[in-house]
């Protein structure tokens, strides 16, 4: 059995399809089958059970794919180490971002880490808070900033960023525009713009009306700041911003309102895998992140 058999498993295994693991992996269908028949015959079980376009894993076949993920992890620590010890001055880093409020909080950041590091590699990757995490737990990226504690704490290290208030933004001719603050149960029979649903901040604002025995009437659905923005000023629903956003409203057709005790925020705060070794890069981001929040 060597390395390449049990990637090979694992893509099979997640695409549950031999012709779209083939295709991913840049080799045939012949190639892929017969190696994972090999490694079956190594290991003396059938791993999957092969029928119709769609295949399944057998138990033998699930028990493995728990001990292969941590081989590959094992087998990735092990040569990004070595790769830092002999190359320290180069790295790449793979960094999650909310799309909504990412560049505004922290694009000052990503700005002093690149101008330490010139030529750190760095790929920025626009999604939801909950993708985030799906993506640092299973490897695909390094680190992420996410909305909105907490996480899943025996999975990843944290280091709190922020916690912004969140503010009603409606448009000017509103009837709420004129008052100085709101509670929530004075959006109940407002219609909403809201966050798409990989997004924790959807779930936060969903779990925040539910406690006053609403459901938001959402009206849309958008992963775009300017979007939702718009919608509010066609007068079309309202929206809940982070303060540091609402200030940059000043030249939009809508009014931004605090909301009285209790106050919902965004909370951000960069996570990593834990228990995984940290390239150099990843480790000079990470300290970078915790001087920014001094």
């Amino acid at each position: 059995m060597d390395i390449r058999q049990v990637e090979y498993f694992i893509a099979v295994a997640n695409k549950q399809n031999f012709t779209k693991a083939a295709s991913a992996l840049h080799i045939s269908q012949p190639s892929l089958s017969k190696a994972i028949k090999n490694l079956e015959n190594q290991l003396g079980v059938t791993l999957f059970y092969r029928g119709g376009k769609k295949i399944e894993l057998t138990d033998a076949g699930a028990a493995f794919l728990g001990n292969a993920k941590q081989f590959i992890e094992a087998y990735e620590n092990l040569t990004t180490e070595m790769y830092d010890v002999v190359q320290l001055k180069k790295g790449q880093i793979k960094i999650g971002i909310p799309p909504i409020i990412g560049a505004t909080f922290f694009s000052k950041l990503i700005s002093q880490y690149k101008a330490a590091h010139p030529s750190f590699h760095i790929e920025l990757n626009e999604v939801g808070s909950n993708l985030i995490q799906h993506g640092v737990k299973e490897g695909e990226l390094d680190v992420g900033l996410i909305c909105n504690l907490p996480v899943e704490k025996h999975h990843f290290s944290t280091i709190n960023l922020l916690k912004d208030p969140l503010m009603v933004v409606v448009q000017n001719n509103h009837p709420l525009a004129s008052k100085k603050s709101v509670a929530l149960p004075d959006l109940q029979d407002e219609p909403f713009i809201l966050y798409q649903q990989d997004f924790s901040l959807h779930d936060r604002i969903i779990e925040a009306c539910q406690q006053y025995d609403f459901m938001p009437n959402a009206v849309c659905k958008s992963s775009q700041r300017d979007f939702m923005i718009e919608m509010v000023e066609a007068n079309l629903g309202i929206a809940l911003f982070p303060s540091k956003i609402c200030k940059q409203l000043l030249h939009h057709d809508v009014q931004a309102i605090p909301f009285k005790q209790p106050r919902l925020h965004l909370e951000l705060a960069l996570i990593w895998k834990k228990d995984k070794y940290l390239p150099y890069a990843v480790r000079e981001f990470v300290t970078m992140a915790k001087d920014f929040t001094n």
